[in-house]
């Protein structure tokens, strides 16, 4: 406590063992502090005192900067209460009462009328008397009335830099408590943005504005823009005697088909909807004339066919068209129902990116339009949102329709169409109406109608020729073949989506998910050949993504629409203008290639040098799988060694940093970069590609003749059923538990399988080598890989071989397109380059396999409307994943150019 006559404050401490004081000591301050809060900051500074439930450091720190704040303000005071320990066995007040009073009445003296320094000590009777003269009435004086003359620019200056000071040290000790690595993670490249090149912008960007860019619906459109207009289609589909909303894309639903039949990723697509019985087609046209807004109008096409299952399925078919704002600006509602057929107006708002837009609906057809308007931010709740009230109006009002009502301000307009089928409705946008209203109209004619219906065949027609002119499909292909191939390019290029929001990151040991700033992300790059502007404007949006160390995340899940859902052929010459632009992509983008090679080649490399594996497999987090997964590698399910280690070499990985390498190598030099790094590149790309090396030291098991990832392995492995200890209050159950019959050792893991073909595909092989035709030996035999739809992903001499994996999946075995896709790519254009003694074996081989495995695929596709992830190997029967157009084109374009 401060002395009343001299204002200093008197620090104390005393020492007790077991209860008794045995040390003790007390010394008045040589200074008088400013405030209160300063003498609580002399206090920790002669004697740091352990803070209850804080660390003392920290609560210094914050001392200091609240006396420091607070030190030249000692006028400003308003009554402030702030309790400090103080050290165990002297008695101190535990609330204070600081009231500065600028008048000079009762209370405390400030620090400007305090007395000036009195002796240290200070008998009992005199505090008394001091304590005595408090309550006194004391006359202002002419020097206490002076305290308000005070430079108020300097004054907030103080304040302002004082609470900047305030926030620094706030966020150091937030900083200090965490772990400096997490905000490392999501921090963006430190480099320009590839997107920011001239190429993707003006006349590009507007190009690519508006799209199909919703692969997550059935049909649905946007604009590239984090708060865009989105609008989109659902129906009511019937299934056993029951209504079920469609809109989100999911296997419950079960169509017969949906998907793309045709799609040139910028401005025209068309696919077809097969639904029990119910059929609708979508076609997808963009415009760009004199008076639109930014990114031009668009329209589309709605057919509905319907045909009579059984005398319970009504004839009446429900289709809901809807618009909506992500950024909840308010549309407006632009007709009665009443007055469907003479004002074809179904919305309208103003956006600061296109200007004023319009929404027209026009038919020939007889049918009963309703709505309802919305005002939520769960755009992507929309469709039980809409199933919920269709459920209220039919429990109140016995009608399956909308209730023509609105929010105020909706930011969400949903129209019903309800019509017998066969009817067919035409649906435009329109932007740019604020400036150039006239037209509207006239365009809004030009997007329906018969001249909607004839732009739509040219686009088509459009299509059909540049299909040819790409992929020069062989005269002997059947017509249905070819729609298969035209299907697998519409759904790739259909596929492309917009998503924009924040990564979520999962760190080890935390249950914490970090995000990122906010990102936009485009999925499924096209092939250069097909429109090279698009293609390196995915890989540019992808790129972007990578964070200051070069990662970049495998899965990316970007907004809520995007979180609800989780879940070698010839060469053609590029133009001058597009070889420009190329160029200038990887010019720009080679600082991000760069970061990414070495996130790899550090956070991946293993204990021997050019070895490398898939970090993240633990055998604590496995006891419920055979063998761990290698979620990482892509290969989920190919069996690697049985104990995951870091002494672990993972063949497949080592190609692909191969790959890489030589990629690298290859940009540098085009790009003229023959630096410190070129000459690293060229060096990792020789080392990795050393086939001596990979045959003695690395994967190569002379007995198979096969190559094989090495590790701590053991083949006596086995999952049996144990009574697991659940936590909390559950009961035990019986589960599939591992395990170990023998202890694993150090070795190569003997699983033949497509890991085993990746120094093949990798073309490290020398043409006359004798694994050359061990390779083909692998391939073509059907105790191991051969079959007569495809390859196996594992050979059936495996001991994993088609093995329960936990309880709920297996290990891999089955055809799988993917697979294909890269045999295709790569091991048959070295078969013919480089297998000159096997030339005419491995011509057989290839042949033989393109035909088994696109033929099988074509018979699927016409079975079930689908390209599917893998294909069973006794039967051919399509099983996991649909639709699967990743990486279609092995069997859906490129087959063409050996059939």
């Amino acid at each position: 406590m401060a002395d009343l006559d001299d204002g200093k404050s008197t620090t104390g401490l005393i020492f007790f063992f077991n209860s008794a004081p045995i040390a003790w000591n007390s010394q008045k301050q040589s200074t008088v502090a400013l405030s209160s809060i300063e003498a609580e900051l002399w206090h920790p500074q002669l004697q740091p005192a352990k803070h209850s439930g804080c660390n003392s450091l920290k609560m210094l720190d914050l001392d200091v900067a609240l006396s420091t704040c607070l030190q030249r303000l000692q006028w400003f005071h308003s009554p402030l209460y702030c309790h400090f320990p103080s050290p165990a066995g002297v008695h101190t007040s535990d609330e204070l009462n600081i009231t500065g009073n600028m008048n000079g009445g009762d209370g405390r003296k400030t620090a400007r009328n305090r007395i000036k320094p009195s002796p240290s000590s200070v008998s009992g009777e005199n505090q008394r008397e001091s304590r005595n003269r408090k309550g006194s009435p004391k006359k202002r004086s002419k020097d206490q009335l002076r305290i308000l003359d005070v430079n108020f620019v300097l004054l907030g200056f103080i304040i302002v830099a004082s609470l900047v000071a305030l926030f620094f040290v706030f966020r150091s000790v937030q900083l200090s408590d965490g772990d400096d690595r997490l905000p490392r993670v999501i921090t963006p490249f430190p480099g320009p943005k590839i997107m920011d090149l001239e190429m993707f912008q003006g006349e590009q960007k507007e190009s690519l504005y508006w799209g199909t860019y919703r692969p997550h619906v059935y049909f649905g459109v946007r604009a590239r823009t984090p708060e865009s207009l989105v609008a989109g289609l659902m129906w009511l589909g019937i299934k056993d005697g029951r209504y079920f909303m469609r809109h989100i894309c999911q296997d419950a639903d079960d169509l017969q088909t949906y998907g793309w039949t045709k799609h040139n990723g910028r401005d025209y697509g068309h696919q077809v909807l097969i639904d029990h019985g119910l059929t609708l087609t979508t076609s997808f046209l963009k415009s760009k004339v004199n008076g639109s807004g930014y990114g031009g109008d668009w329209a589309v096409q709605v057919g509905v066919q319907s045909e009579k299952i059984s005398e319970d399925v009504p004839d009446a078919a429900h289709v809901f068209f809807y618009i909506a704002d992500e950024g909840q600006n308010a549309i407006s509602l632009g007709r009665s129902v009443s007055e469907i057929y003479e004002k074809s107006l179904l919305a309208y708002g103003s956006r600061a990116d296109v200007g004023g837009w319009e929404l027209h609906l026009k038919s020939m057809d007889n049918f009963e339009v309703h709505h309802v308007g919305l005002k939520t931010p769960h755009i992507h709740n929309l469709s039980d949102l809409v199933q919920g009230i269709l459920g209220l109006q039919v429990r109140n009002f016995g009608h399956l329709e909308l209730p023509d009502t609105s929010d105020d301000s909706p930011n969400i307009l949903v129209y019903q169409v309800t019509a017998r089928a066969p009817f067919k409705a035409d649906i435009a946008f329109v932007t740019g109406t604020d400036i150039d209203d006239d037209r509207a109209e006239e365009r809004v004619d030009s997007l329906t109608g018969t001249s909607l219906t004839s732009q739509l065949h040219k686009k088509e027609n459009e299509f059909d020729d540049k299909f040819r002119k790409i992929f020069n499909p062989s005269e002997k292909l059947d017509s249905e073949s070819l729609e298969v191939g035209k299907a697998a390019v519409g759904n790739l290029l259909g596929g492309i989506g917009y998503f924009y929001g924040q990564s979520k990151i999962l760190f080890p040991q935390s249950s914490e998910q970090h995000q990122s700033d906010g990102d936009s992300i485009l999925y499924w790059p096209a092939e250069l050949r097909w429109d090279t502007h698009i293609s390196m404007d995915i890989i540019g949006h992808w790129l972007d993504l990578m964070n200051i160390d070069g990662w970049i995340p495998r899965e990316q899940i970007l907004g809520a629409e995007a979180l609800r859902s989780v879940c070698g052929m010839a060469s053609n010459k590029f133009s001058v203008a597009e070889s420009m632009d190329i160029s200038a992509f990887f010019e720009r983008s080679f600082g991000r290639l760069e970061a990414w090679f070495q996130w790899f080649n550090t956070t991946q490399s293993g204990k021997h040098k050019s070895s490398y594996y898939w970090h993240g497999r633990k055998e604590s987090q496995t006891i419920f799988e055979l063998n761990p997964k290698t979620l990482s590698s892509g290969l989920d399910d190919y069996p690697r060694a049985s104990h995951p280690t870091d002494e672990e070499r993972h063949l497949d990985l080592r190609c692909w940093m191969l790959l890489a390498a030589d990629c690298m190598h290859s940009i540098s030099e085009q790009l003229v970069k023959e630096n410190q790094s070129w000459k690293a590149y060229k060096e990792t790309a020789k080392l990795l590609s050393d086939f001596d090396l990979l045959m003695r030291f690395m994967h190569f098991d002379k007995d198979h003749g096969a190559y094989f990832d090495y590790g701590n392995h053991t083949e006596r492995v086995r999952l049996r059923r144990q009574l697991v200890q659940k936590s909390g209050n559950q009961q035990p159950s019986l589960e599939l538990v591992r395990e170990v019959v023998e202890e694993p050792v150090t070795r190569l893991v003997p699983h033949i399988g497509y890991i085993s073909l990746f120094p093949f595909i990798s073309k490290i092989i020398p043409s006359k080598s004798w694994i050359l035709e061990k390779q083909l030996n692998l391939i073509s035999n059907t105790s191991t890989l051969w079959t007569k739809f495809g390859l196996r992903s594992l050979s059936k001499t495996s001991s994993m071989y088609m093995k329960r994996n936990t309880e709920h999946d297996r290990l891999t075995g089955e055809a799988q397109l993917d697979e294909h896709k890269l045999l295709d790519s790569f091991i048959t254009a070295s078969l013919f380059k480089r297998g000159r003694a096997y030339r005419e074996r491995a011509e057989t081989i290839y042949n033989e396999l393109r035909g088994n495995l696109i033929s099988n695929v074509i018979k699927n596709y016409k079975q079930t409307g689908y390209l599917w992830e893998q294909y069973d190997q006794k039967k051919g029967r399509r099983e996991r994943c649909t639709p699967f157009y990743w990486l279609d084109l092995s069997g859906g374009v490129d087959y063409g150019r050996i059939i």
